[in-house]
């Protein structure tokens, strides 16, 4: 603290309780040579004026050394954390793609002849039997058409038969040498002749009958029947699309995979063509648009032949029981498979993890509880959990809770919490890293 008076400065320092007069001794010296050259009245007043500096000087001083005796502010309590151990142990790889279901066999329903629509004769969105009559032509035009190729044959056979009797009649004659042989063979010809255009009425009798039959619209498999493309009353031809009939029990869902991934997959691809679906092969789950999964499990069906050169991507397909009809064709699926085990993989709770400006971060409680923060590599959330591939050692113990208020360096306490509980969600079968135990797999556990 420095204090002016009189053009001298007196300086005071504080060490303890005790005050250190630096120059006070050389001001009253000074002071008093200068009352003793001035007249007793200004003495008087000059020596007021220095009393009361030196009160104020004094008290200035004593001030100082009070404020310097303070007792400093207690320290922030160190904050508790929630942390847990590290998990190493054996997980499932999932991988996911996007695709959509389809009938397993969808029925394109168009009439085979031309005529105007009579009758629809189920309701749209029924499930139809195979060989159920679903439309009704009219028939009328082929109706007669039957009539009419039926006289012809009758007429035909006559002409054959009539041919026929005069063949017989002829043959003995033509061994007895009673006729010539031109005469026998224009007989024999004229009934072959005949027979063949007999044979051909009978044909056209046959394609009457068809297109009578064909005047009904049947469906040709079991399965779910659309709203009908043509009302009552349209004239209709093998060109119009009447309905669509699928097949929803089992349902296919198509969905496309890379290449890299169907290289990956080629050797299990071939191992389903030749031997079918074995207790080893992964199966499929599929997450419906509400994201609910749905209840039962499907299972790999067929690779497309080609991959496609635009897309870089081939077309699988995998096949669901349905036997609810839930699933319809051209819905949102999913799907989801255990590709691949990932062996000894550490693992975190999402909620360890902290992702800052596509970096991800998490707080590493040390032996002496003091608080690191580390990068790290994360890989594919397993739950609730999700697998660090590069920045933790198996021995490692992460804040779940309490992140917000930690910093660098900083000394926490520490609640240890086991990974299940700090997660969320149980992990059968999973050992902490730290406690050594041997890892184990866990079957079915979904990203």
């Amino acid at each position: 603290m420095i204090l002016t008076y009189q053009d001298y400065c007196i300086h005071t320092t504080t060490k303890g309780n005790v005050v250190h007069w630096v120059s006070l001794k050389h001001a009253r010296q000074y002071f008093r040579a200068m009352l003793a050259r001035i007249s007793p009245q200004r003495a008087s007043r000059l020596a007021s004026i220095g009393h009361l500096a030196n009160a104020v000087l004094v008290a200035s001083v004593v001030s100082v050394s009070a404020c310097k005796q303070a007792v400093p502010p207690a320290p922030p309590p160190v904050p508790e954390v929630v942390v847990t151990n590290v998990i190493q142990q054996d997980v499932p790889v999932f991988s996911d793609w996007v695709g959509t279901t389809e009938g397993f066999v969808n029925a394109q329903i168009h009439p085979k002849i031309s005529g105007y629509l009579l009758k629809q004769n189920y309701k749209d969105g029924d499930h139809v039997k195979a060989g159920q009559l679903l439309f009704q032509i009219d028939d009328r035009e082929y109706r007669a058409a039957l009539d009419q190729a039926q006289a012809d044959l009758a007429q035909k056979q006559a002409d054959y038969k009539k041919n026929a009797q005069d063949l017989a009649r002829y043959i003995p004659l033509y061994q007895q040498q009673v006729i010539s042989k031109q005469d026998f063979d224009h007989v024999n010809q004229n009934t072959r002749a005949s027979l063949a255009v007999a044979q051909s009425a009978q044909a056209a009798v046959e394609t009457a009958k068809l297109n009578e039959q064909w005047t009904q619209v049947n469906s040709p498999i079991e399965g779910v029947a659309g709203i009908a493309k043509a009302q009552v009353g349209d004239l209709v031809s093998p060109t119009v699309l009447l309905t669509t009939v699928s097949q929803l029990d089992p349902i296919k869902v198509t969905f496309p995979i890379s290449e890299r991934e169907y290289l990956h997959f080629a050797s299990r691809i071939r191992s389903h063509e030749e031997h079918g679906v074995t207790a080893t092969e992964p199966t499929l789950a599929m997450v419906l648009a509400d994201g609910k999964t749905y209840k039962y499990p499907g299972h790999f069906y067929v690779a497309n032949r080609q991959i496609n050169a635009s897309t870089g991507t081939i077309t699988i397909q995998g096949v669901f029981p349905n036997p609810e009809d839930l699933l319809r064709p051209g819905m949102y699926a999913k799907i989801r498979a255990a590709t691949d085990l990932r062996k000894d993989a550490l693992l975190v709770p999402q909620g360890a993890v902290l992702e800052t400006q596509g970096q991800y971060q998490v707080a590493v409680v040390g032996a002496d509880d003091r608080v690191s923060l580390r990068m790290v590599k994360t890989g594919k959330q397993v739950g609730d959990l999700r697998i660090i591939e590069d920045g933790l050692a198996p021995s490692d113990r992460v804040i779940t809770e309490g992140l917000q208020k930690v910093s660098d360096g900083m000394e926490v306490k520490p609640r240890v919490v086991p990974a299940a509980t700090a997660s969320g969600a149980a992990l059968p079968n999973a050992t902490p890293a730290a406690t050594g135990g041997a890892p184990t797999a866990t079957p079915g556990t979904q990203s």
